[in-house]
């Protein structure tokens, strides 16, 4: 059937004015879509925008501009009260003000052993190269300053305070340790380098410590080491040294002088009734141990370690182990010396022994390795942790005793022939480092009811093994015989 049969064609829409049957004035050109008319007939009108007083009528009038300034205004004023009140906190809060350090408050000192410049040429100068070439190892591990230890006596020191056949090797160590960032301090204590003290008073004999002085500093020297007992540790003598050493020192670049308290109380400084030994010297140190032949029992050891833990710190102290204590206390000392106010003055032989862990010779070469290597792994441990924590280097110090009733509940293993558990605290801010060194020969508790004010909760940061890892409840923490732990406390809420 054809597609177009009838009067119409396809796709034709019949006129809607029309009937319905379309028959007259159908047609293909008929409107699609019809426009629609008002009430009146007439078709509206197109659509337009609105103006801006229709825009205001239909958004509430021109008071709603008014309402959004105000509370824009609002926003504002609300942003920058809390802000305010954020920074009003902030500085009406207690916190600590950090003192300006100088290089020797925050470096750690390596003494080393007075025979490296002994015996034949030969001898000295491999010890030399040895040395020169552990520099940046040593630097590595947070050794920050040398002290140079056996360079000189009475009988072969000359005006110049230079040891001959030693010399050139002494240059190339200063050399070698400038270029690896360590600073030199030589020791001259109880060599009467500059003369005796009845000849101190001469004129010759002040020319001549100025010009040793001098020659030393001009080599890079950073200062010098003496002892209580020197003919130099006078008021008048000190004051000569103070005048040359800050001729060279420098903005950092602080020359010092250091000096070893090897009696019971250091012999004061007097000028006009003022007590002036912070002035003249730069750091007292002092000895954790007694200086004996003999080795110290336990109880010797605690009770030493006490002693300077209740000694008020009225001056710049430096620590170092000084007497010989039992080998397996070394590694609980070397805690310690990280750990105390001041600054540290480590032993050679403190990081590089050379017995086994029994305390005996060991032929074992690896055992030797081992043990070396663990206990450098302790000192870069804690010299790191030293460098990093603000606490540890110039934070409050507090000493933590035992009463008796708790020291009688401290563990069920302990005994009354075993000391007891020391302690004390380094505090900066909210941060607070607690300390603990166990040094009797059985494990060692705390008692929950000892420091109530103190948080339970830390994190270990050293220990004396290298096994103490992650988080720590004092309640249930044990201590083995001759431990030290260093644990970082925590204020309840705060994980900083």
């Amino acid at each position: 059937m054809p597609l177009n049969v009838g009067d119409t064609g396809y796709g034709s829409v019949a006129d809607p004015g029309l009937s319905a049957s379309g028959a007259a004035g159908s047609s293909e050109t008929a409107a699609l879509l019809v426009p629609e008319f008002g009430e009146e007939g007439q078709q509206e009108q197109e659509w337009r925008p609105m103006s801006k007083e229709e825009l205001e009528e239909s958004a509430g009038g021109p008071g709603w501009r008014r309402v959004r300034g105000y509370l824009v205004v609002l926003f504002w004023l609300a942003w920058l009260a809390m802000l305010a009140i954020a920074v009003a906190i902030i500085v009406t809060s207690p916190r600590p003000v950090a003192t300006p350090l100088t290089w020797w408050q925050k470096s750690v000192f390596l003494q080393l052993q007075s025979d490296l410049f002994t015996g034949t040429p030969s001898e000295s100068s491999g010890a030399v190269d040895v040395l020169c070439d552990q520099l940046p190892y040593l630097k590595s591990s947070g050794i920050s300053a040398l002290i140079l230890k056996g360079l000189f006596d009475s009988s072969n020191a000359t005006e110049s305070g230079e040891r001959l056949g030693t010399l050139p090797q002494v240059q190339r160590l200063l050399g070698e340790s400038e270029n690896a960032g360590l600073k030199v301090v030589l020791d001259v204590c109880d060599v009467q380098l500059f003369g005796a003290r009845e000849e101190l008073e001469s004129k010759e004999a002040w020319n001549a410590t100025q010009r040793a002085l001098h020659f030393w500093l001009g080599q890079g020297v950073a200062g010098f080491f003496m002892c209580d007992t020197d003919a130099s540790y006078t008021e008048k003598s000190l004051m000569l040294w103070k005048g040359v050493l800050e001729e060279f020192s420098e903005k950092d670049e602080e020359r010092i002088v250091v000096v070893s308290q090897t009696q019971e109380h250091l012999p004061p400084l007097v000028v006009s009734g003022q007590q002036l030994n912070v002035t003249l010297v730069d750091v007292v140190l002092r000895s954790v141990l007694p200086d004996s032949p003999r080795l110290q029992s336990a109880r010797q050891v605690a009770d030493a370690i006490e002693t300077h833990l209740q000694t008020p710190k009225d001056t710049w102290l430096g620590w170092m182990v000084g007497g010989k204590a039992p080998y397996d206390l070394r590694r609980l000392l070397l805690v310690l010396l990280m750990t105390l106010p001041g600054t540290p003055v480590v032993q050679y032989d403190q990081l590089y022994p050379a017995q086994g862990e029994n305390g005996s010779e060991s032929s074992d070469f690896t055992d030797k390795f081992k043990l070396r290597h663990s206990t450098v792994a302790l000192f870069s441990s804690l010299s790191h942790n030293r460098a990093r924590e603000e606490a540890l280097v110039f934070g409050s110090f507090t000493f933590l005793p035992f009463n008796a009733s708790s020291n009688a509940t401290l563990s069920s293993h302990s005994s009354s022939s075993s000391p007891p558990l020391l302690a004390f605290l380094r505090s900066w801010g909210c941060v607070h480092f607690l300390v603990l060194l166990n040094v009797g020969s059985e494990p060692l508790g705390l008692d929950p009811t000892w420091a109530p004010s103190l948080p339970e909760a830390g994190v270990f940061v050293a220990s004396t093994a290298l096994d103490r890892l992650g988080a720590v409840n004092l309640d249930t923490l044990m201590l083995q015989p001759c431990e030290a732990v260093v644990v970082k406390l925590f204020e309840p809420g705060s994980y900083s």
